[in-house]
């Protein structure tokens, strides 16, 4: 198919981020995509004063509202051309909430809810705008990597080596 010159049927898709904490809550991180194909980036992310931040930076959770939002635009925008969608204009209305609780001195989260609304000025059939939509979602790796249960593993680097926390 044309419109996927140049990439290959299958393929891993991986990124390393190597994070740095400076000032008083900023960290910085580099982020690298490794495969396919390799691309660079350099992002920071800050508290305000609840967590004793200066807010130089987004926090993460901001961060992650961003690029789930953004995510699913730019599959609906690719997608759109291979799908042959007119987009006259594209809005993402995304909504995310975490349950909050305080446990001692610290406090424990958990997600509550996930609601994206897309808005889609477009003259062809409604059909074919959902197509699309339900195309780009399968596209999204980030509401793929939330649509479903996870592992995440943590070590910690010890003096013997690497410790399971």
């Amino acid at each position: 198919m044309s419109d996927n010159a140049g990439m290959p049927e299958e393929a891993v898709v991986q990124f390393i981020c190597r994070g740095t904490a400076v000032g008083k809550m900023r960290n910085e991180m580099d982020v690298t995509m490794v495969q396919p194909f390799e691309e660079r980036f350099e992002l920071a992310t800050d508290e305000g004063k609840f967590h004793g931040g200066d807010a130089t930076a987004p926090p993460p959770l901001a961060m992650f509202v961003g690029a789930l939002t953004g995510c699913i635009m730019t599959q609906i925008r690719a997608f759109a051309k291979r799908l042959g969608v007119t987009l006259n204009d594209l809005q993402v209305d995304t909504r995310i909430q975490w349950n909050w609780r305080t446990v001692g001195r610290v406090y424990e989260t958990a997600p509550k809810g996930f609601e994206i609304d897309v808005m889609i000025d477009s003259p062809d059939a409604e059909e074919k705008v959902m197509e699309l939509i339900e195309t780009a979602k399968k596209g999204c790796f980030i509401e793929q990597t939330l649509g479903v249960s996870n592992t995440i593993n943590h070590r910690m680097k010890t003096a013997n080596g690497w410790r399971d926390v």
